[in-house]
């Protein structure tokens, strides 16, 4: 067994957190490429493991998950974001979080949601005129944001409060670009943005604190309404929900419960207005399985070339793009030991794009993901949702949003990009284009 994994040779103090910070997917992509399975670098003082190796990002997640946590983020701007909430949560409190938001994401309970979901899409594009221009990313960014809202909290707010969420992701997600300087700083620190960021945090704090005060008493008894705000209020009455895990809660599922799938629809846009014989298979599938009626659940599972489009959307641009794990003892990974509390990097772009996995990796070909093909690939190829017991919990919700709002847009138009090209991407929590996803609103014809 060697006794460290391979890398660059980074900066003094800075290690190769610059290069990093400056293009985090082309540095991924190389590391991946050049050394395979598991490398090493320095993120500024940090060492950090690149896993690439399907295997071991199985047995991290999945088969030996108990032996790795997420690295500690309470002290850091994400733990003062999201605090105890299920995406950050840990031991006794992950678990009995988790089992409460478990009936709120019940396959059962989503499918009975579907037809509120295409009435969130239909209004969103009700006031879109052929021939217009649209931002792709803002116009999904509000529908998610629908759905989340009324879904999981029971709520429908107006196009200002809606607004006024939407104004506080940019300078959110400002203050986790990588950032070469924040990386070797210690975290009491003052940084510019750190007063932009704290604005919006409040900002939204208020805005929950807004639907919080308007949902409780409206929840009744356990057979009650079951969306996640409820159950969280009903745990509240009870003494089993203190006012800051609930607060947590509701700002992790605001955030986390909108973003990946509003970043899906808005690449999956993307790629369809470049490839126009796939863009005509979506129109062709969704006429014939919806056959002149409004998508709903019934129509999820016939949506077959839907589901691929979007799966291998979320290969080519997976909205997280890589994960971070820490063992909590020593271990054994692709070869190498690792030392218990070292970072461990899991990075969905290095793996999704790799040749070792994928023939013709930068190719969009949705046909990949039909099961004879798919079969011939390591299971973790592929993990945008993460794995294991703290996969996201939103998988399945996020999967029928988008197949649902994808059919309720294709069956009356097509977009068009016309933003600059080519795309950029810019790195935060989450992938986002760097471009304005400027879109041009066609009418679709019988034939297009």
């Amino acid at each position: 067994m060697a006794d460290t994994p391979p890398g660059p040779k980074g900066e003094p103090l800075f290690g190769d957190s610059r290069r990093y910070a400056r293009d985090p997917f082309s540095f991924i992509a190389a590391l991946e490429g050049t050394y395979g399975d598991v490398s090493r670098f320095n993120m500024g003082p940090l060492d950090t493991y690149v896993l690439c190796a399907p295997e071991a990002i199985e047995r991290v997640l999945v088969s030996e998950a108990d032996e790795f946590r997420k690295p500690d983020f309470q002290g850091d701007a994400l733990g003062d974001l999201l605090g105890d909430g299920l995406l950050l949560s840990e031991g006794d409190t992950w678990e009995r979080q988790r089992d409460l938001a478990q009936p709120a994401f019940s396959m059962r309970r989503l499918a009975g949601m579907a037809g509120r979901v295409t009435d969130h899409a239909e209004a969103r594009i009700e006031p879109w005129q052929p021939g217009e221009t649209v931002d792709v990313e803002t116009e999904m960014t509000r529908v998610t944001l629908d759905v989340i809202l009324d879904l999981m909290m029971g709520v429908q707010l107006p196009d200002d409060r809606v607004r006024t969420i939407q104004e506080q992701l940019e300078p959110l997600g400002a203050r986790f670009e990588p950032d070469p300087i924040r990386f070797a700083a210690p975290e009491w620190a003052p940084m510019p943005g750190d007063a932009e960021f704290e604005r919006a945090v409040a900002t939204l704090d208020d805005v929950l604190d807004e639907i919080i005060a308007a949902r409780a008493g409206t929840t009744g008894d356990e057979d009650g309404p079951m969306d996640f705000l409820s159950v969280l209020l009903r745990a509240r009455d009870r003494g089993e929900q203190s006012p800051d895990q609930l607060r947590d809660e509701m700002m992790t599922m605001l955030l986390a419960g909108h973003d990946t799938t509003a970043l899906t629809l808005t690449y999956t846009w993307y790629l369809l207005s470049e490839h126009p014989e796939i863009e005509r298979r979506v129109h062709e599938e969704v006429d014939t399985v919806l056959d002149g009626e409004r998508p709903g659940g019934e129509h999820v599972q016939a949506l077959d070339y839907v589901e691929r489009v979007i799966q291998e959307a979320m290969r080519l641009y997976p909205p997280v793009y890589t994960i971070f794990r820490e063992p909590t003892v020593d271990v054994e990974l692709a070869g190498y030991g690792i030392d218990a509390g070292t970072t461990l990097m899991l990075p969905q772009w290095g793996v999704h794009r790799s040749e070792r996995f994928w023939d013709d990796p930068e190719t969009f070909d949705p046909d990949r993901w039909l099961p004879e093909r798919a079969s011939e690939r390591p299971r973790f190829a592929y993990f945008p949702f993460g794995g294991g017991p703290r996969h996201c919990i939103g998988k399945h919700l996020a999967m029928l949003e988008a197949q649902l709002i994808v059919a309720t847009v294709a069956s009356e138009y097509r977009l068009e990009y016309v933003g600059e090209t080519p795309l950029e991407l810019h790195p935060s929590l989450t992938v986002h284009p760097r471009q304005t996803m400027e879109m041009r609103v066609t009418e679709r014809s019988e034939n297009s």
